[in-house]
This record gives C-alpha cells, structure tokens and sequence, in this order.
C-alpha cells in the first residue's frame, strides 16, 4: 500500500511488494500491426470506479467545480517488431508528482487547437520527441484526476530512431517499456489504501527500478483492458 500525506497504511506500496504481487512471465512482442487491428476492433474501456470516487471525492473536499482540460501522450516506438512505450521520471524539484513515473503531457493552452495538438505539443517540449497526425493511433476516455484536470490519453506511433532531448525542469529522466509487459495477467495490481478514513483503490506495478502507480498505471492497465488481454 502506498504511503502519502493524508494515508493510513500498514505496509508500503515499495517494489519489492509489487514483485511478490504479480506474475514476471514473458508476455509475447506485440507489433504496431498487431496494435492497429486490436484498437480498431475495441470499443472504448472505462475507468474503475473504485479509482474514480477518489477523484470524486477531492472535487468535493476543494469545491472543485470545474475540471482543467489536459492530454497526455502514449508514444510508442516499434524495434524489430515489438513497440515501446516512452515513459518519463519527473524532476524532483517539482511541486506536484516529484520524482514519479508519467507520460510526457500538460494542460490545454488556448493556442492548441485540440487535445491532440496539445499532447504532440507537450511531448516535444518535454523530452524533444515528434510525432505528427498522420502517426495517431487514437484516444482512451478522459480521466478526471484528484489535482482538478481531465486528462486525455492520446496514443500516437514516433520514430524509433528518435533523438530525446529532455527539459531538465520538468524531466529527469527518458525511459522504455516493452508494451508487452503492462499487457501481461497481473501486471498492474491493484491495492487499497486509506485517505482520511476511506478506502480508495490504486494501480501500481514495477518495471526494473521503477515503480509506477497513480494516473499512469490507470491508463496503462484500462488500455489493456480495452485491448481484452486480460
């Protein structure tokens, strides 16, 4: 279980606990043709609504009556056949989310002409990474989250050749993640936690030395849920 401000937990959500939690087996590559038909073909997933509440919940406690439009990206860049997904490790001198693991994305600036634009946008000023329209795959449902933002997942292709060049004041660090291995049974465990007196669910798993969880880990595993791997 994770331990933040404002939680009362017995155990910490570390990444030893999440290895014992999920299954490491090897899940096949998954291909850019492969993910093309299987998006085509599925209809839009919902988020959890055990998740969801808790964000609910935040409107409420903050008389949050309107939500800030953002996107994020999930670029994927295919190697010998199976696609990659960029993930990023944020800069610890941030106010909001020092140090966790997220997709390059911010919030909807006037000049974007849609969520789309502001996702491409985003990802190039974070980590110097392009990708156009004619690369989008597409989009997951909007996800309100407890900060006051609807987030919208944009998932576009990028060269696999691309050269990062990172933003030091909003990112620390530019990693991969076979897509293969957030479709895997149970990579993605869920796990309660308390938050002044009520119990919330979050999504979390680990890859290597990373841990993540949050908003990040909710988008990866209702994608593979509406991909129907599990």
């Amino acid at each position: 279980m994770l331990k933040t401000p404002g939680m009362e937990n017995d155990e910490p959500l570390t990444l030893e606990f999440l290895q014992r939690c999920t299954r490491q087996n090897p899940m096949r590559p998954l291909s850019r043709h492969w993910l093309i038909q299987r998006f085509s073909l599925s209809p839009c997933n919902n988020y959890d609504e055990r998740v969801l509440q808790r964000a609910r919940d935040a409107f409420t406690l903050n008389n949050t009556t309107e939500l800030r439009e953002a996107a994020v990206m999930i670029a994927l860049a295919e190697r010998n056949g199976e696609l990659q997904v960029l993930l990023t490790k944020r800069a610890m001198h941030l106010k909001h989310h020092p140090g966790q693991i997220s997709f390059p994305g911010g919030k909807v600036e006037r000049s974007d002409k849609d969520i789309v634009e502001t996702a491409i946008r985003e990802m190039e000023e974070e980590i110097g990474v392009t990708t156009t329209r004619d690369n989008l795959l597409g989009c997951l449902a909007p996800l309100p989250t407890v900060s006051g933002y609807l987030v919208t997942p944009v998932i576009a292709f990028v060269d696999a050749d691309y050269e990062a060049v990172i933003d030091a004041n909003e990112v620390d660090c530019l990693f991969e993640v076979p897509l293969a291995q957030f479709m895997r049974r149970n990579a993605i465990a869920k796990q309660p936690f308390l938050v002044r007196g009520k119990t919330y669910d979050i999504y979390a798993m680990t890859y290597q030395e990373h841990l993540i969880w949050g908003v990040t880990a909710q988008i990866l595993h209702t994608l593979s849920q509406q991909l129907h791997l599990h």
